[in-house]
């Protein structure tokens, strides 16, 4: 009889308290973000804090939180796919924003914010402002997602998910730090910005999985400092920021090239 009332406790939930396979994916992306800033505050602000010369662990510890912010990335790509193939609670939209916004606002912006912290020619408090306008365009890209309605197939702004990447990208090249701060503030306006990014569906799906998995093993041979691994973990940074620069070039490519289009249809209808 107990199990008969569970069953009937079960079926007896609303429909909006139910999660789905896609939701359970959601909440995996959130658990990936939550990680990231765990080992960024254990492994990194800490050991600098306390004054451990363990560089080792530092580079161990950003590695693990930026392969996270990857998984996190992952979990964010298929529990799309998933809800589009299956099913997505009422709860799904809600769920994705908020997972998003720990995975690819919060822990990005916190990366920023204890790069700020122990870098040598870092400003701590310019670092932290820096930090405050990543997270900010996050939550103002994420709220116009739900209100504004889209053409399919296309993001307005650039994705969370390459944001993140991106930023965390910047930082990793360890370049001078106002190339860095400019560079990081570049990607939060084009978060913000109304340049066209293409949606990961079909081959760009397994071509942006592909880049993920090859990301994981740059991070993996910088941490474990295999040969070269500081080289191509800077190669993949750098290909990773170009990749966010050129897009919006293509997209501003397309538009001028459809409107020339829609020009010349215009004047051959005119004619007589």
């Amino acid at each position: 009889m107990p199990e008969a009332e569970e069953q009937d406790d079960a079926e007896d939930m609303p429909l909006s308290l139910r999660l789905s396979i896609a939701d359970t994916l959601t909440l995996g992306n959130a658990t990936c973000g939550f990680m990231a800033v765990y080992f960024t505050t254990t492994g990194i602000l800490i050991p600098h804090l306390t004054g451990s010369d363990e560089s080792g662990m530092a580079r161990h510890s950003a590695a693990t939180a930026v392969i996270l912010m990857l998984m996190a990335a992952v979990f964010d790509l298929f529990d799309g796919l998933v809800a589009r193939k299956l099913r997505s609670s009422p709860m799904g939209a809600e769920l994705d924003n908020l997972s998003d916004l720990i995975s690819f606002g919060l822990a990005p912006a916190y990366f920023v914010l204890v790069y700020g912290m122990v870098a040598d020619d870092a400003h701590q408090r310019v670092s932290a402002l820096a930090a405050i306008v990543v997270l900010l365009a996050v939550v103002l890209r994420l709220a116009r997602f739900s209100c504004v309605t889209l053409k399919d197939g296309m993001f307005q702004g650039m994705p969370s998910p390459f944001g993140a990447l991106t930023v965390v990208s910047i930082v990793l090249l360890e370049l001078p730090f106002v190339p860095t701060l400019l560079a990081i503030i570049g990607v939060a306006w084009l978060m913000v910005s109304r340049v066209e990014y293409p949606k990961p569906r079909g081959v760009l799906a397994v071509a942006m999985l592909s880049w993920i998995v090859a990301a994981m093993g740059l991070l993996a041979a910088w941490a474990f400092d295999a040969p070269g691994g500081q080289l191509l973990l800077q190669t993949g940074c750098a290909l990773q920021v170009v990749l966010g620069a050129v897009i919006p070039l293509f997209a501003t490519a397309r538009r001028v090239n459809t409107f020339r289009d829609n020009r010349r249809e215009a004047r051959a209808a005119q004619l007589p």
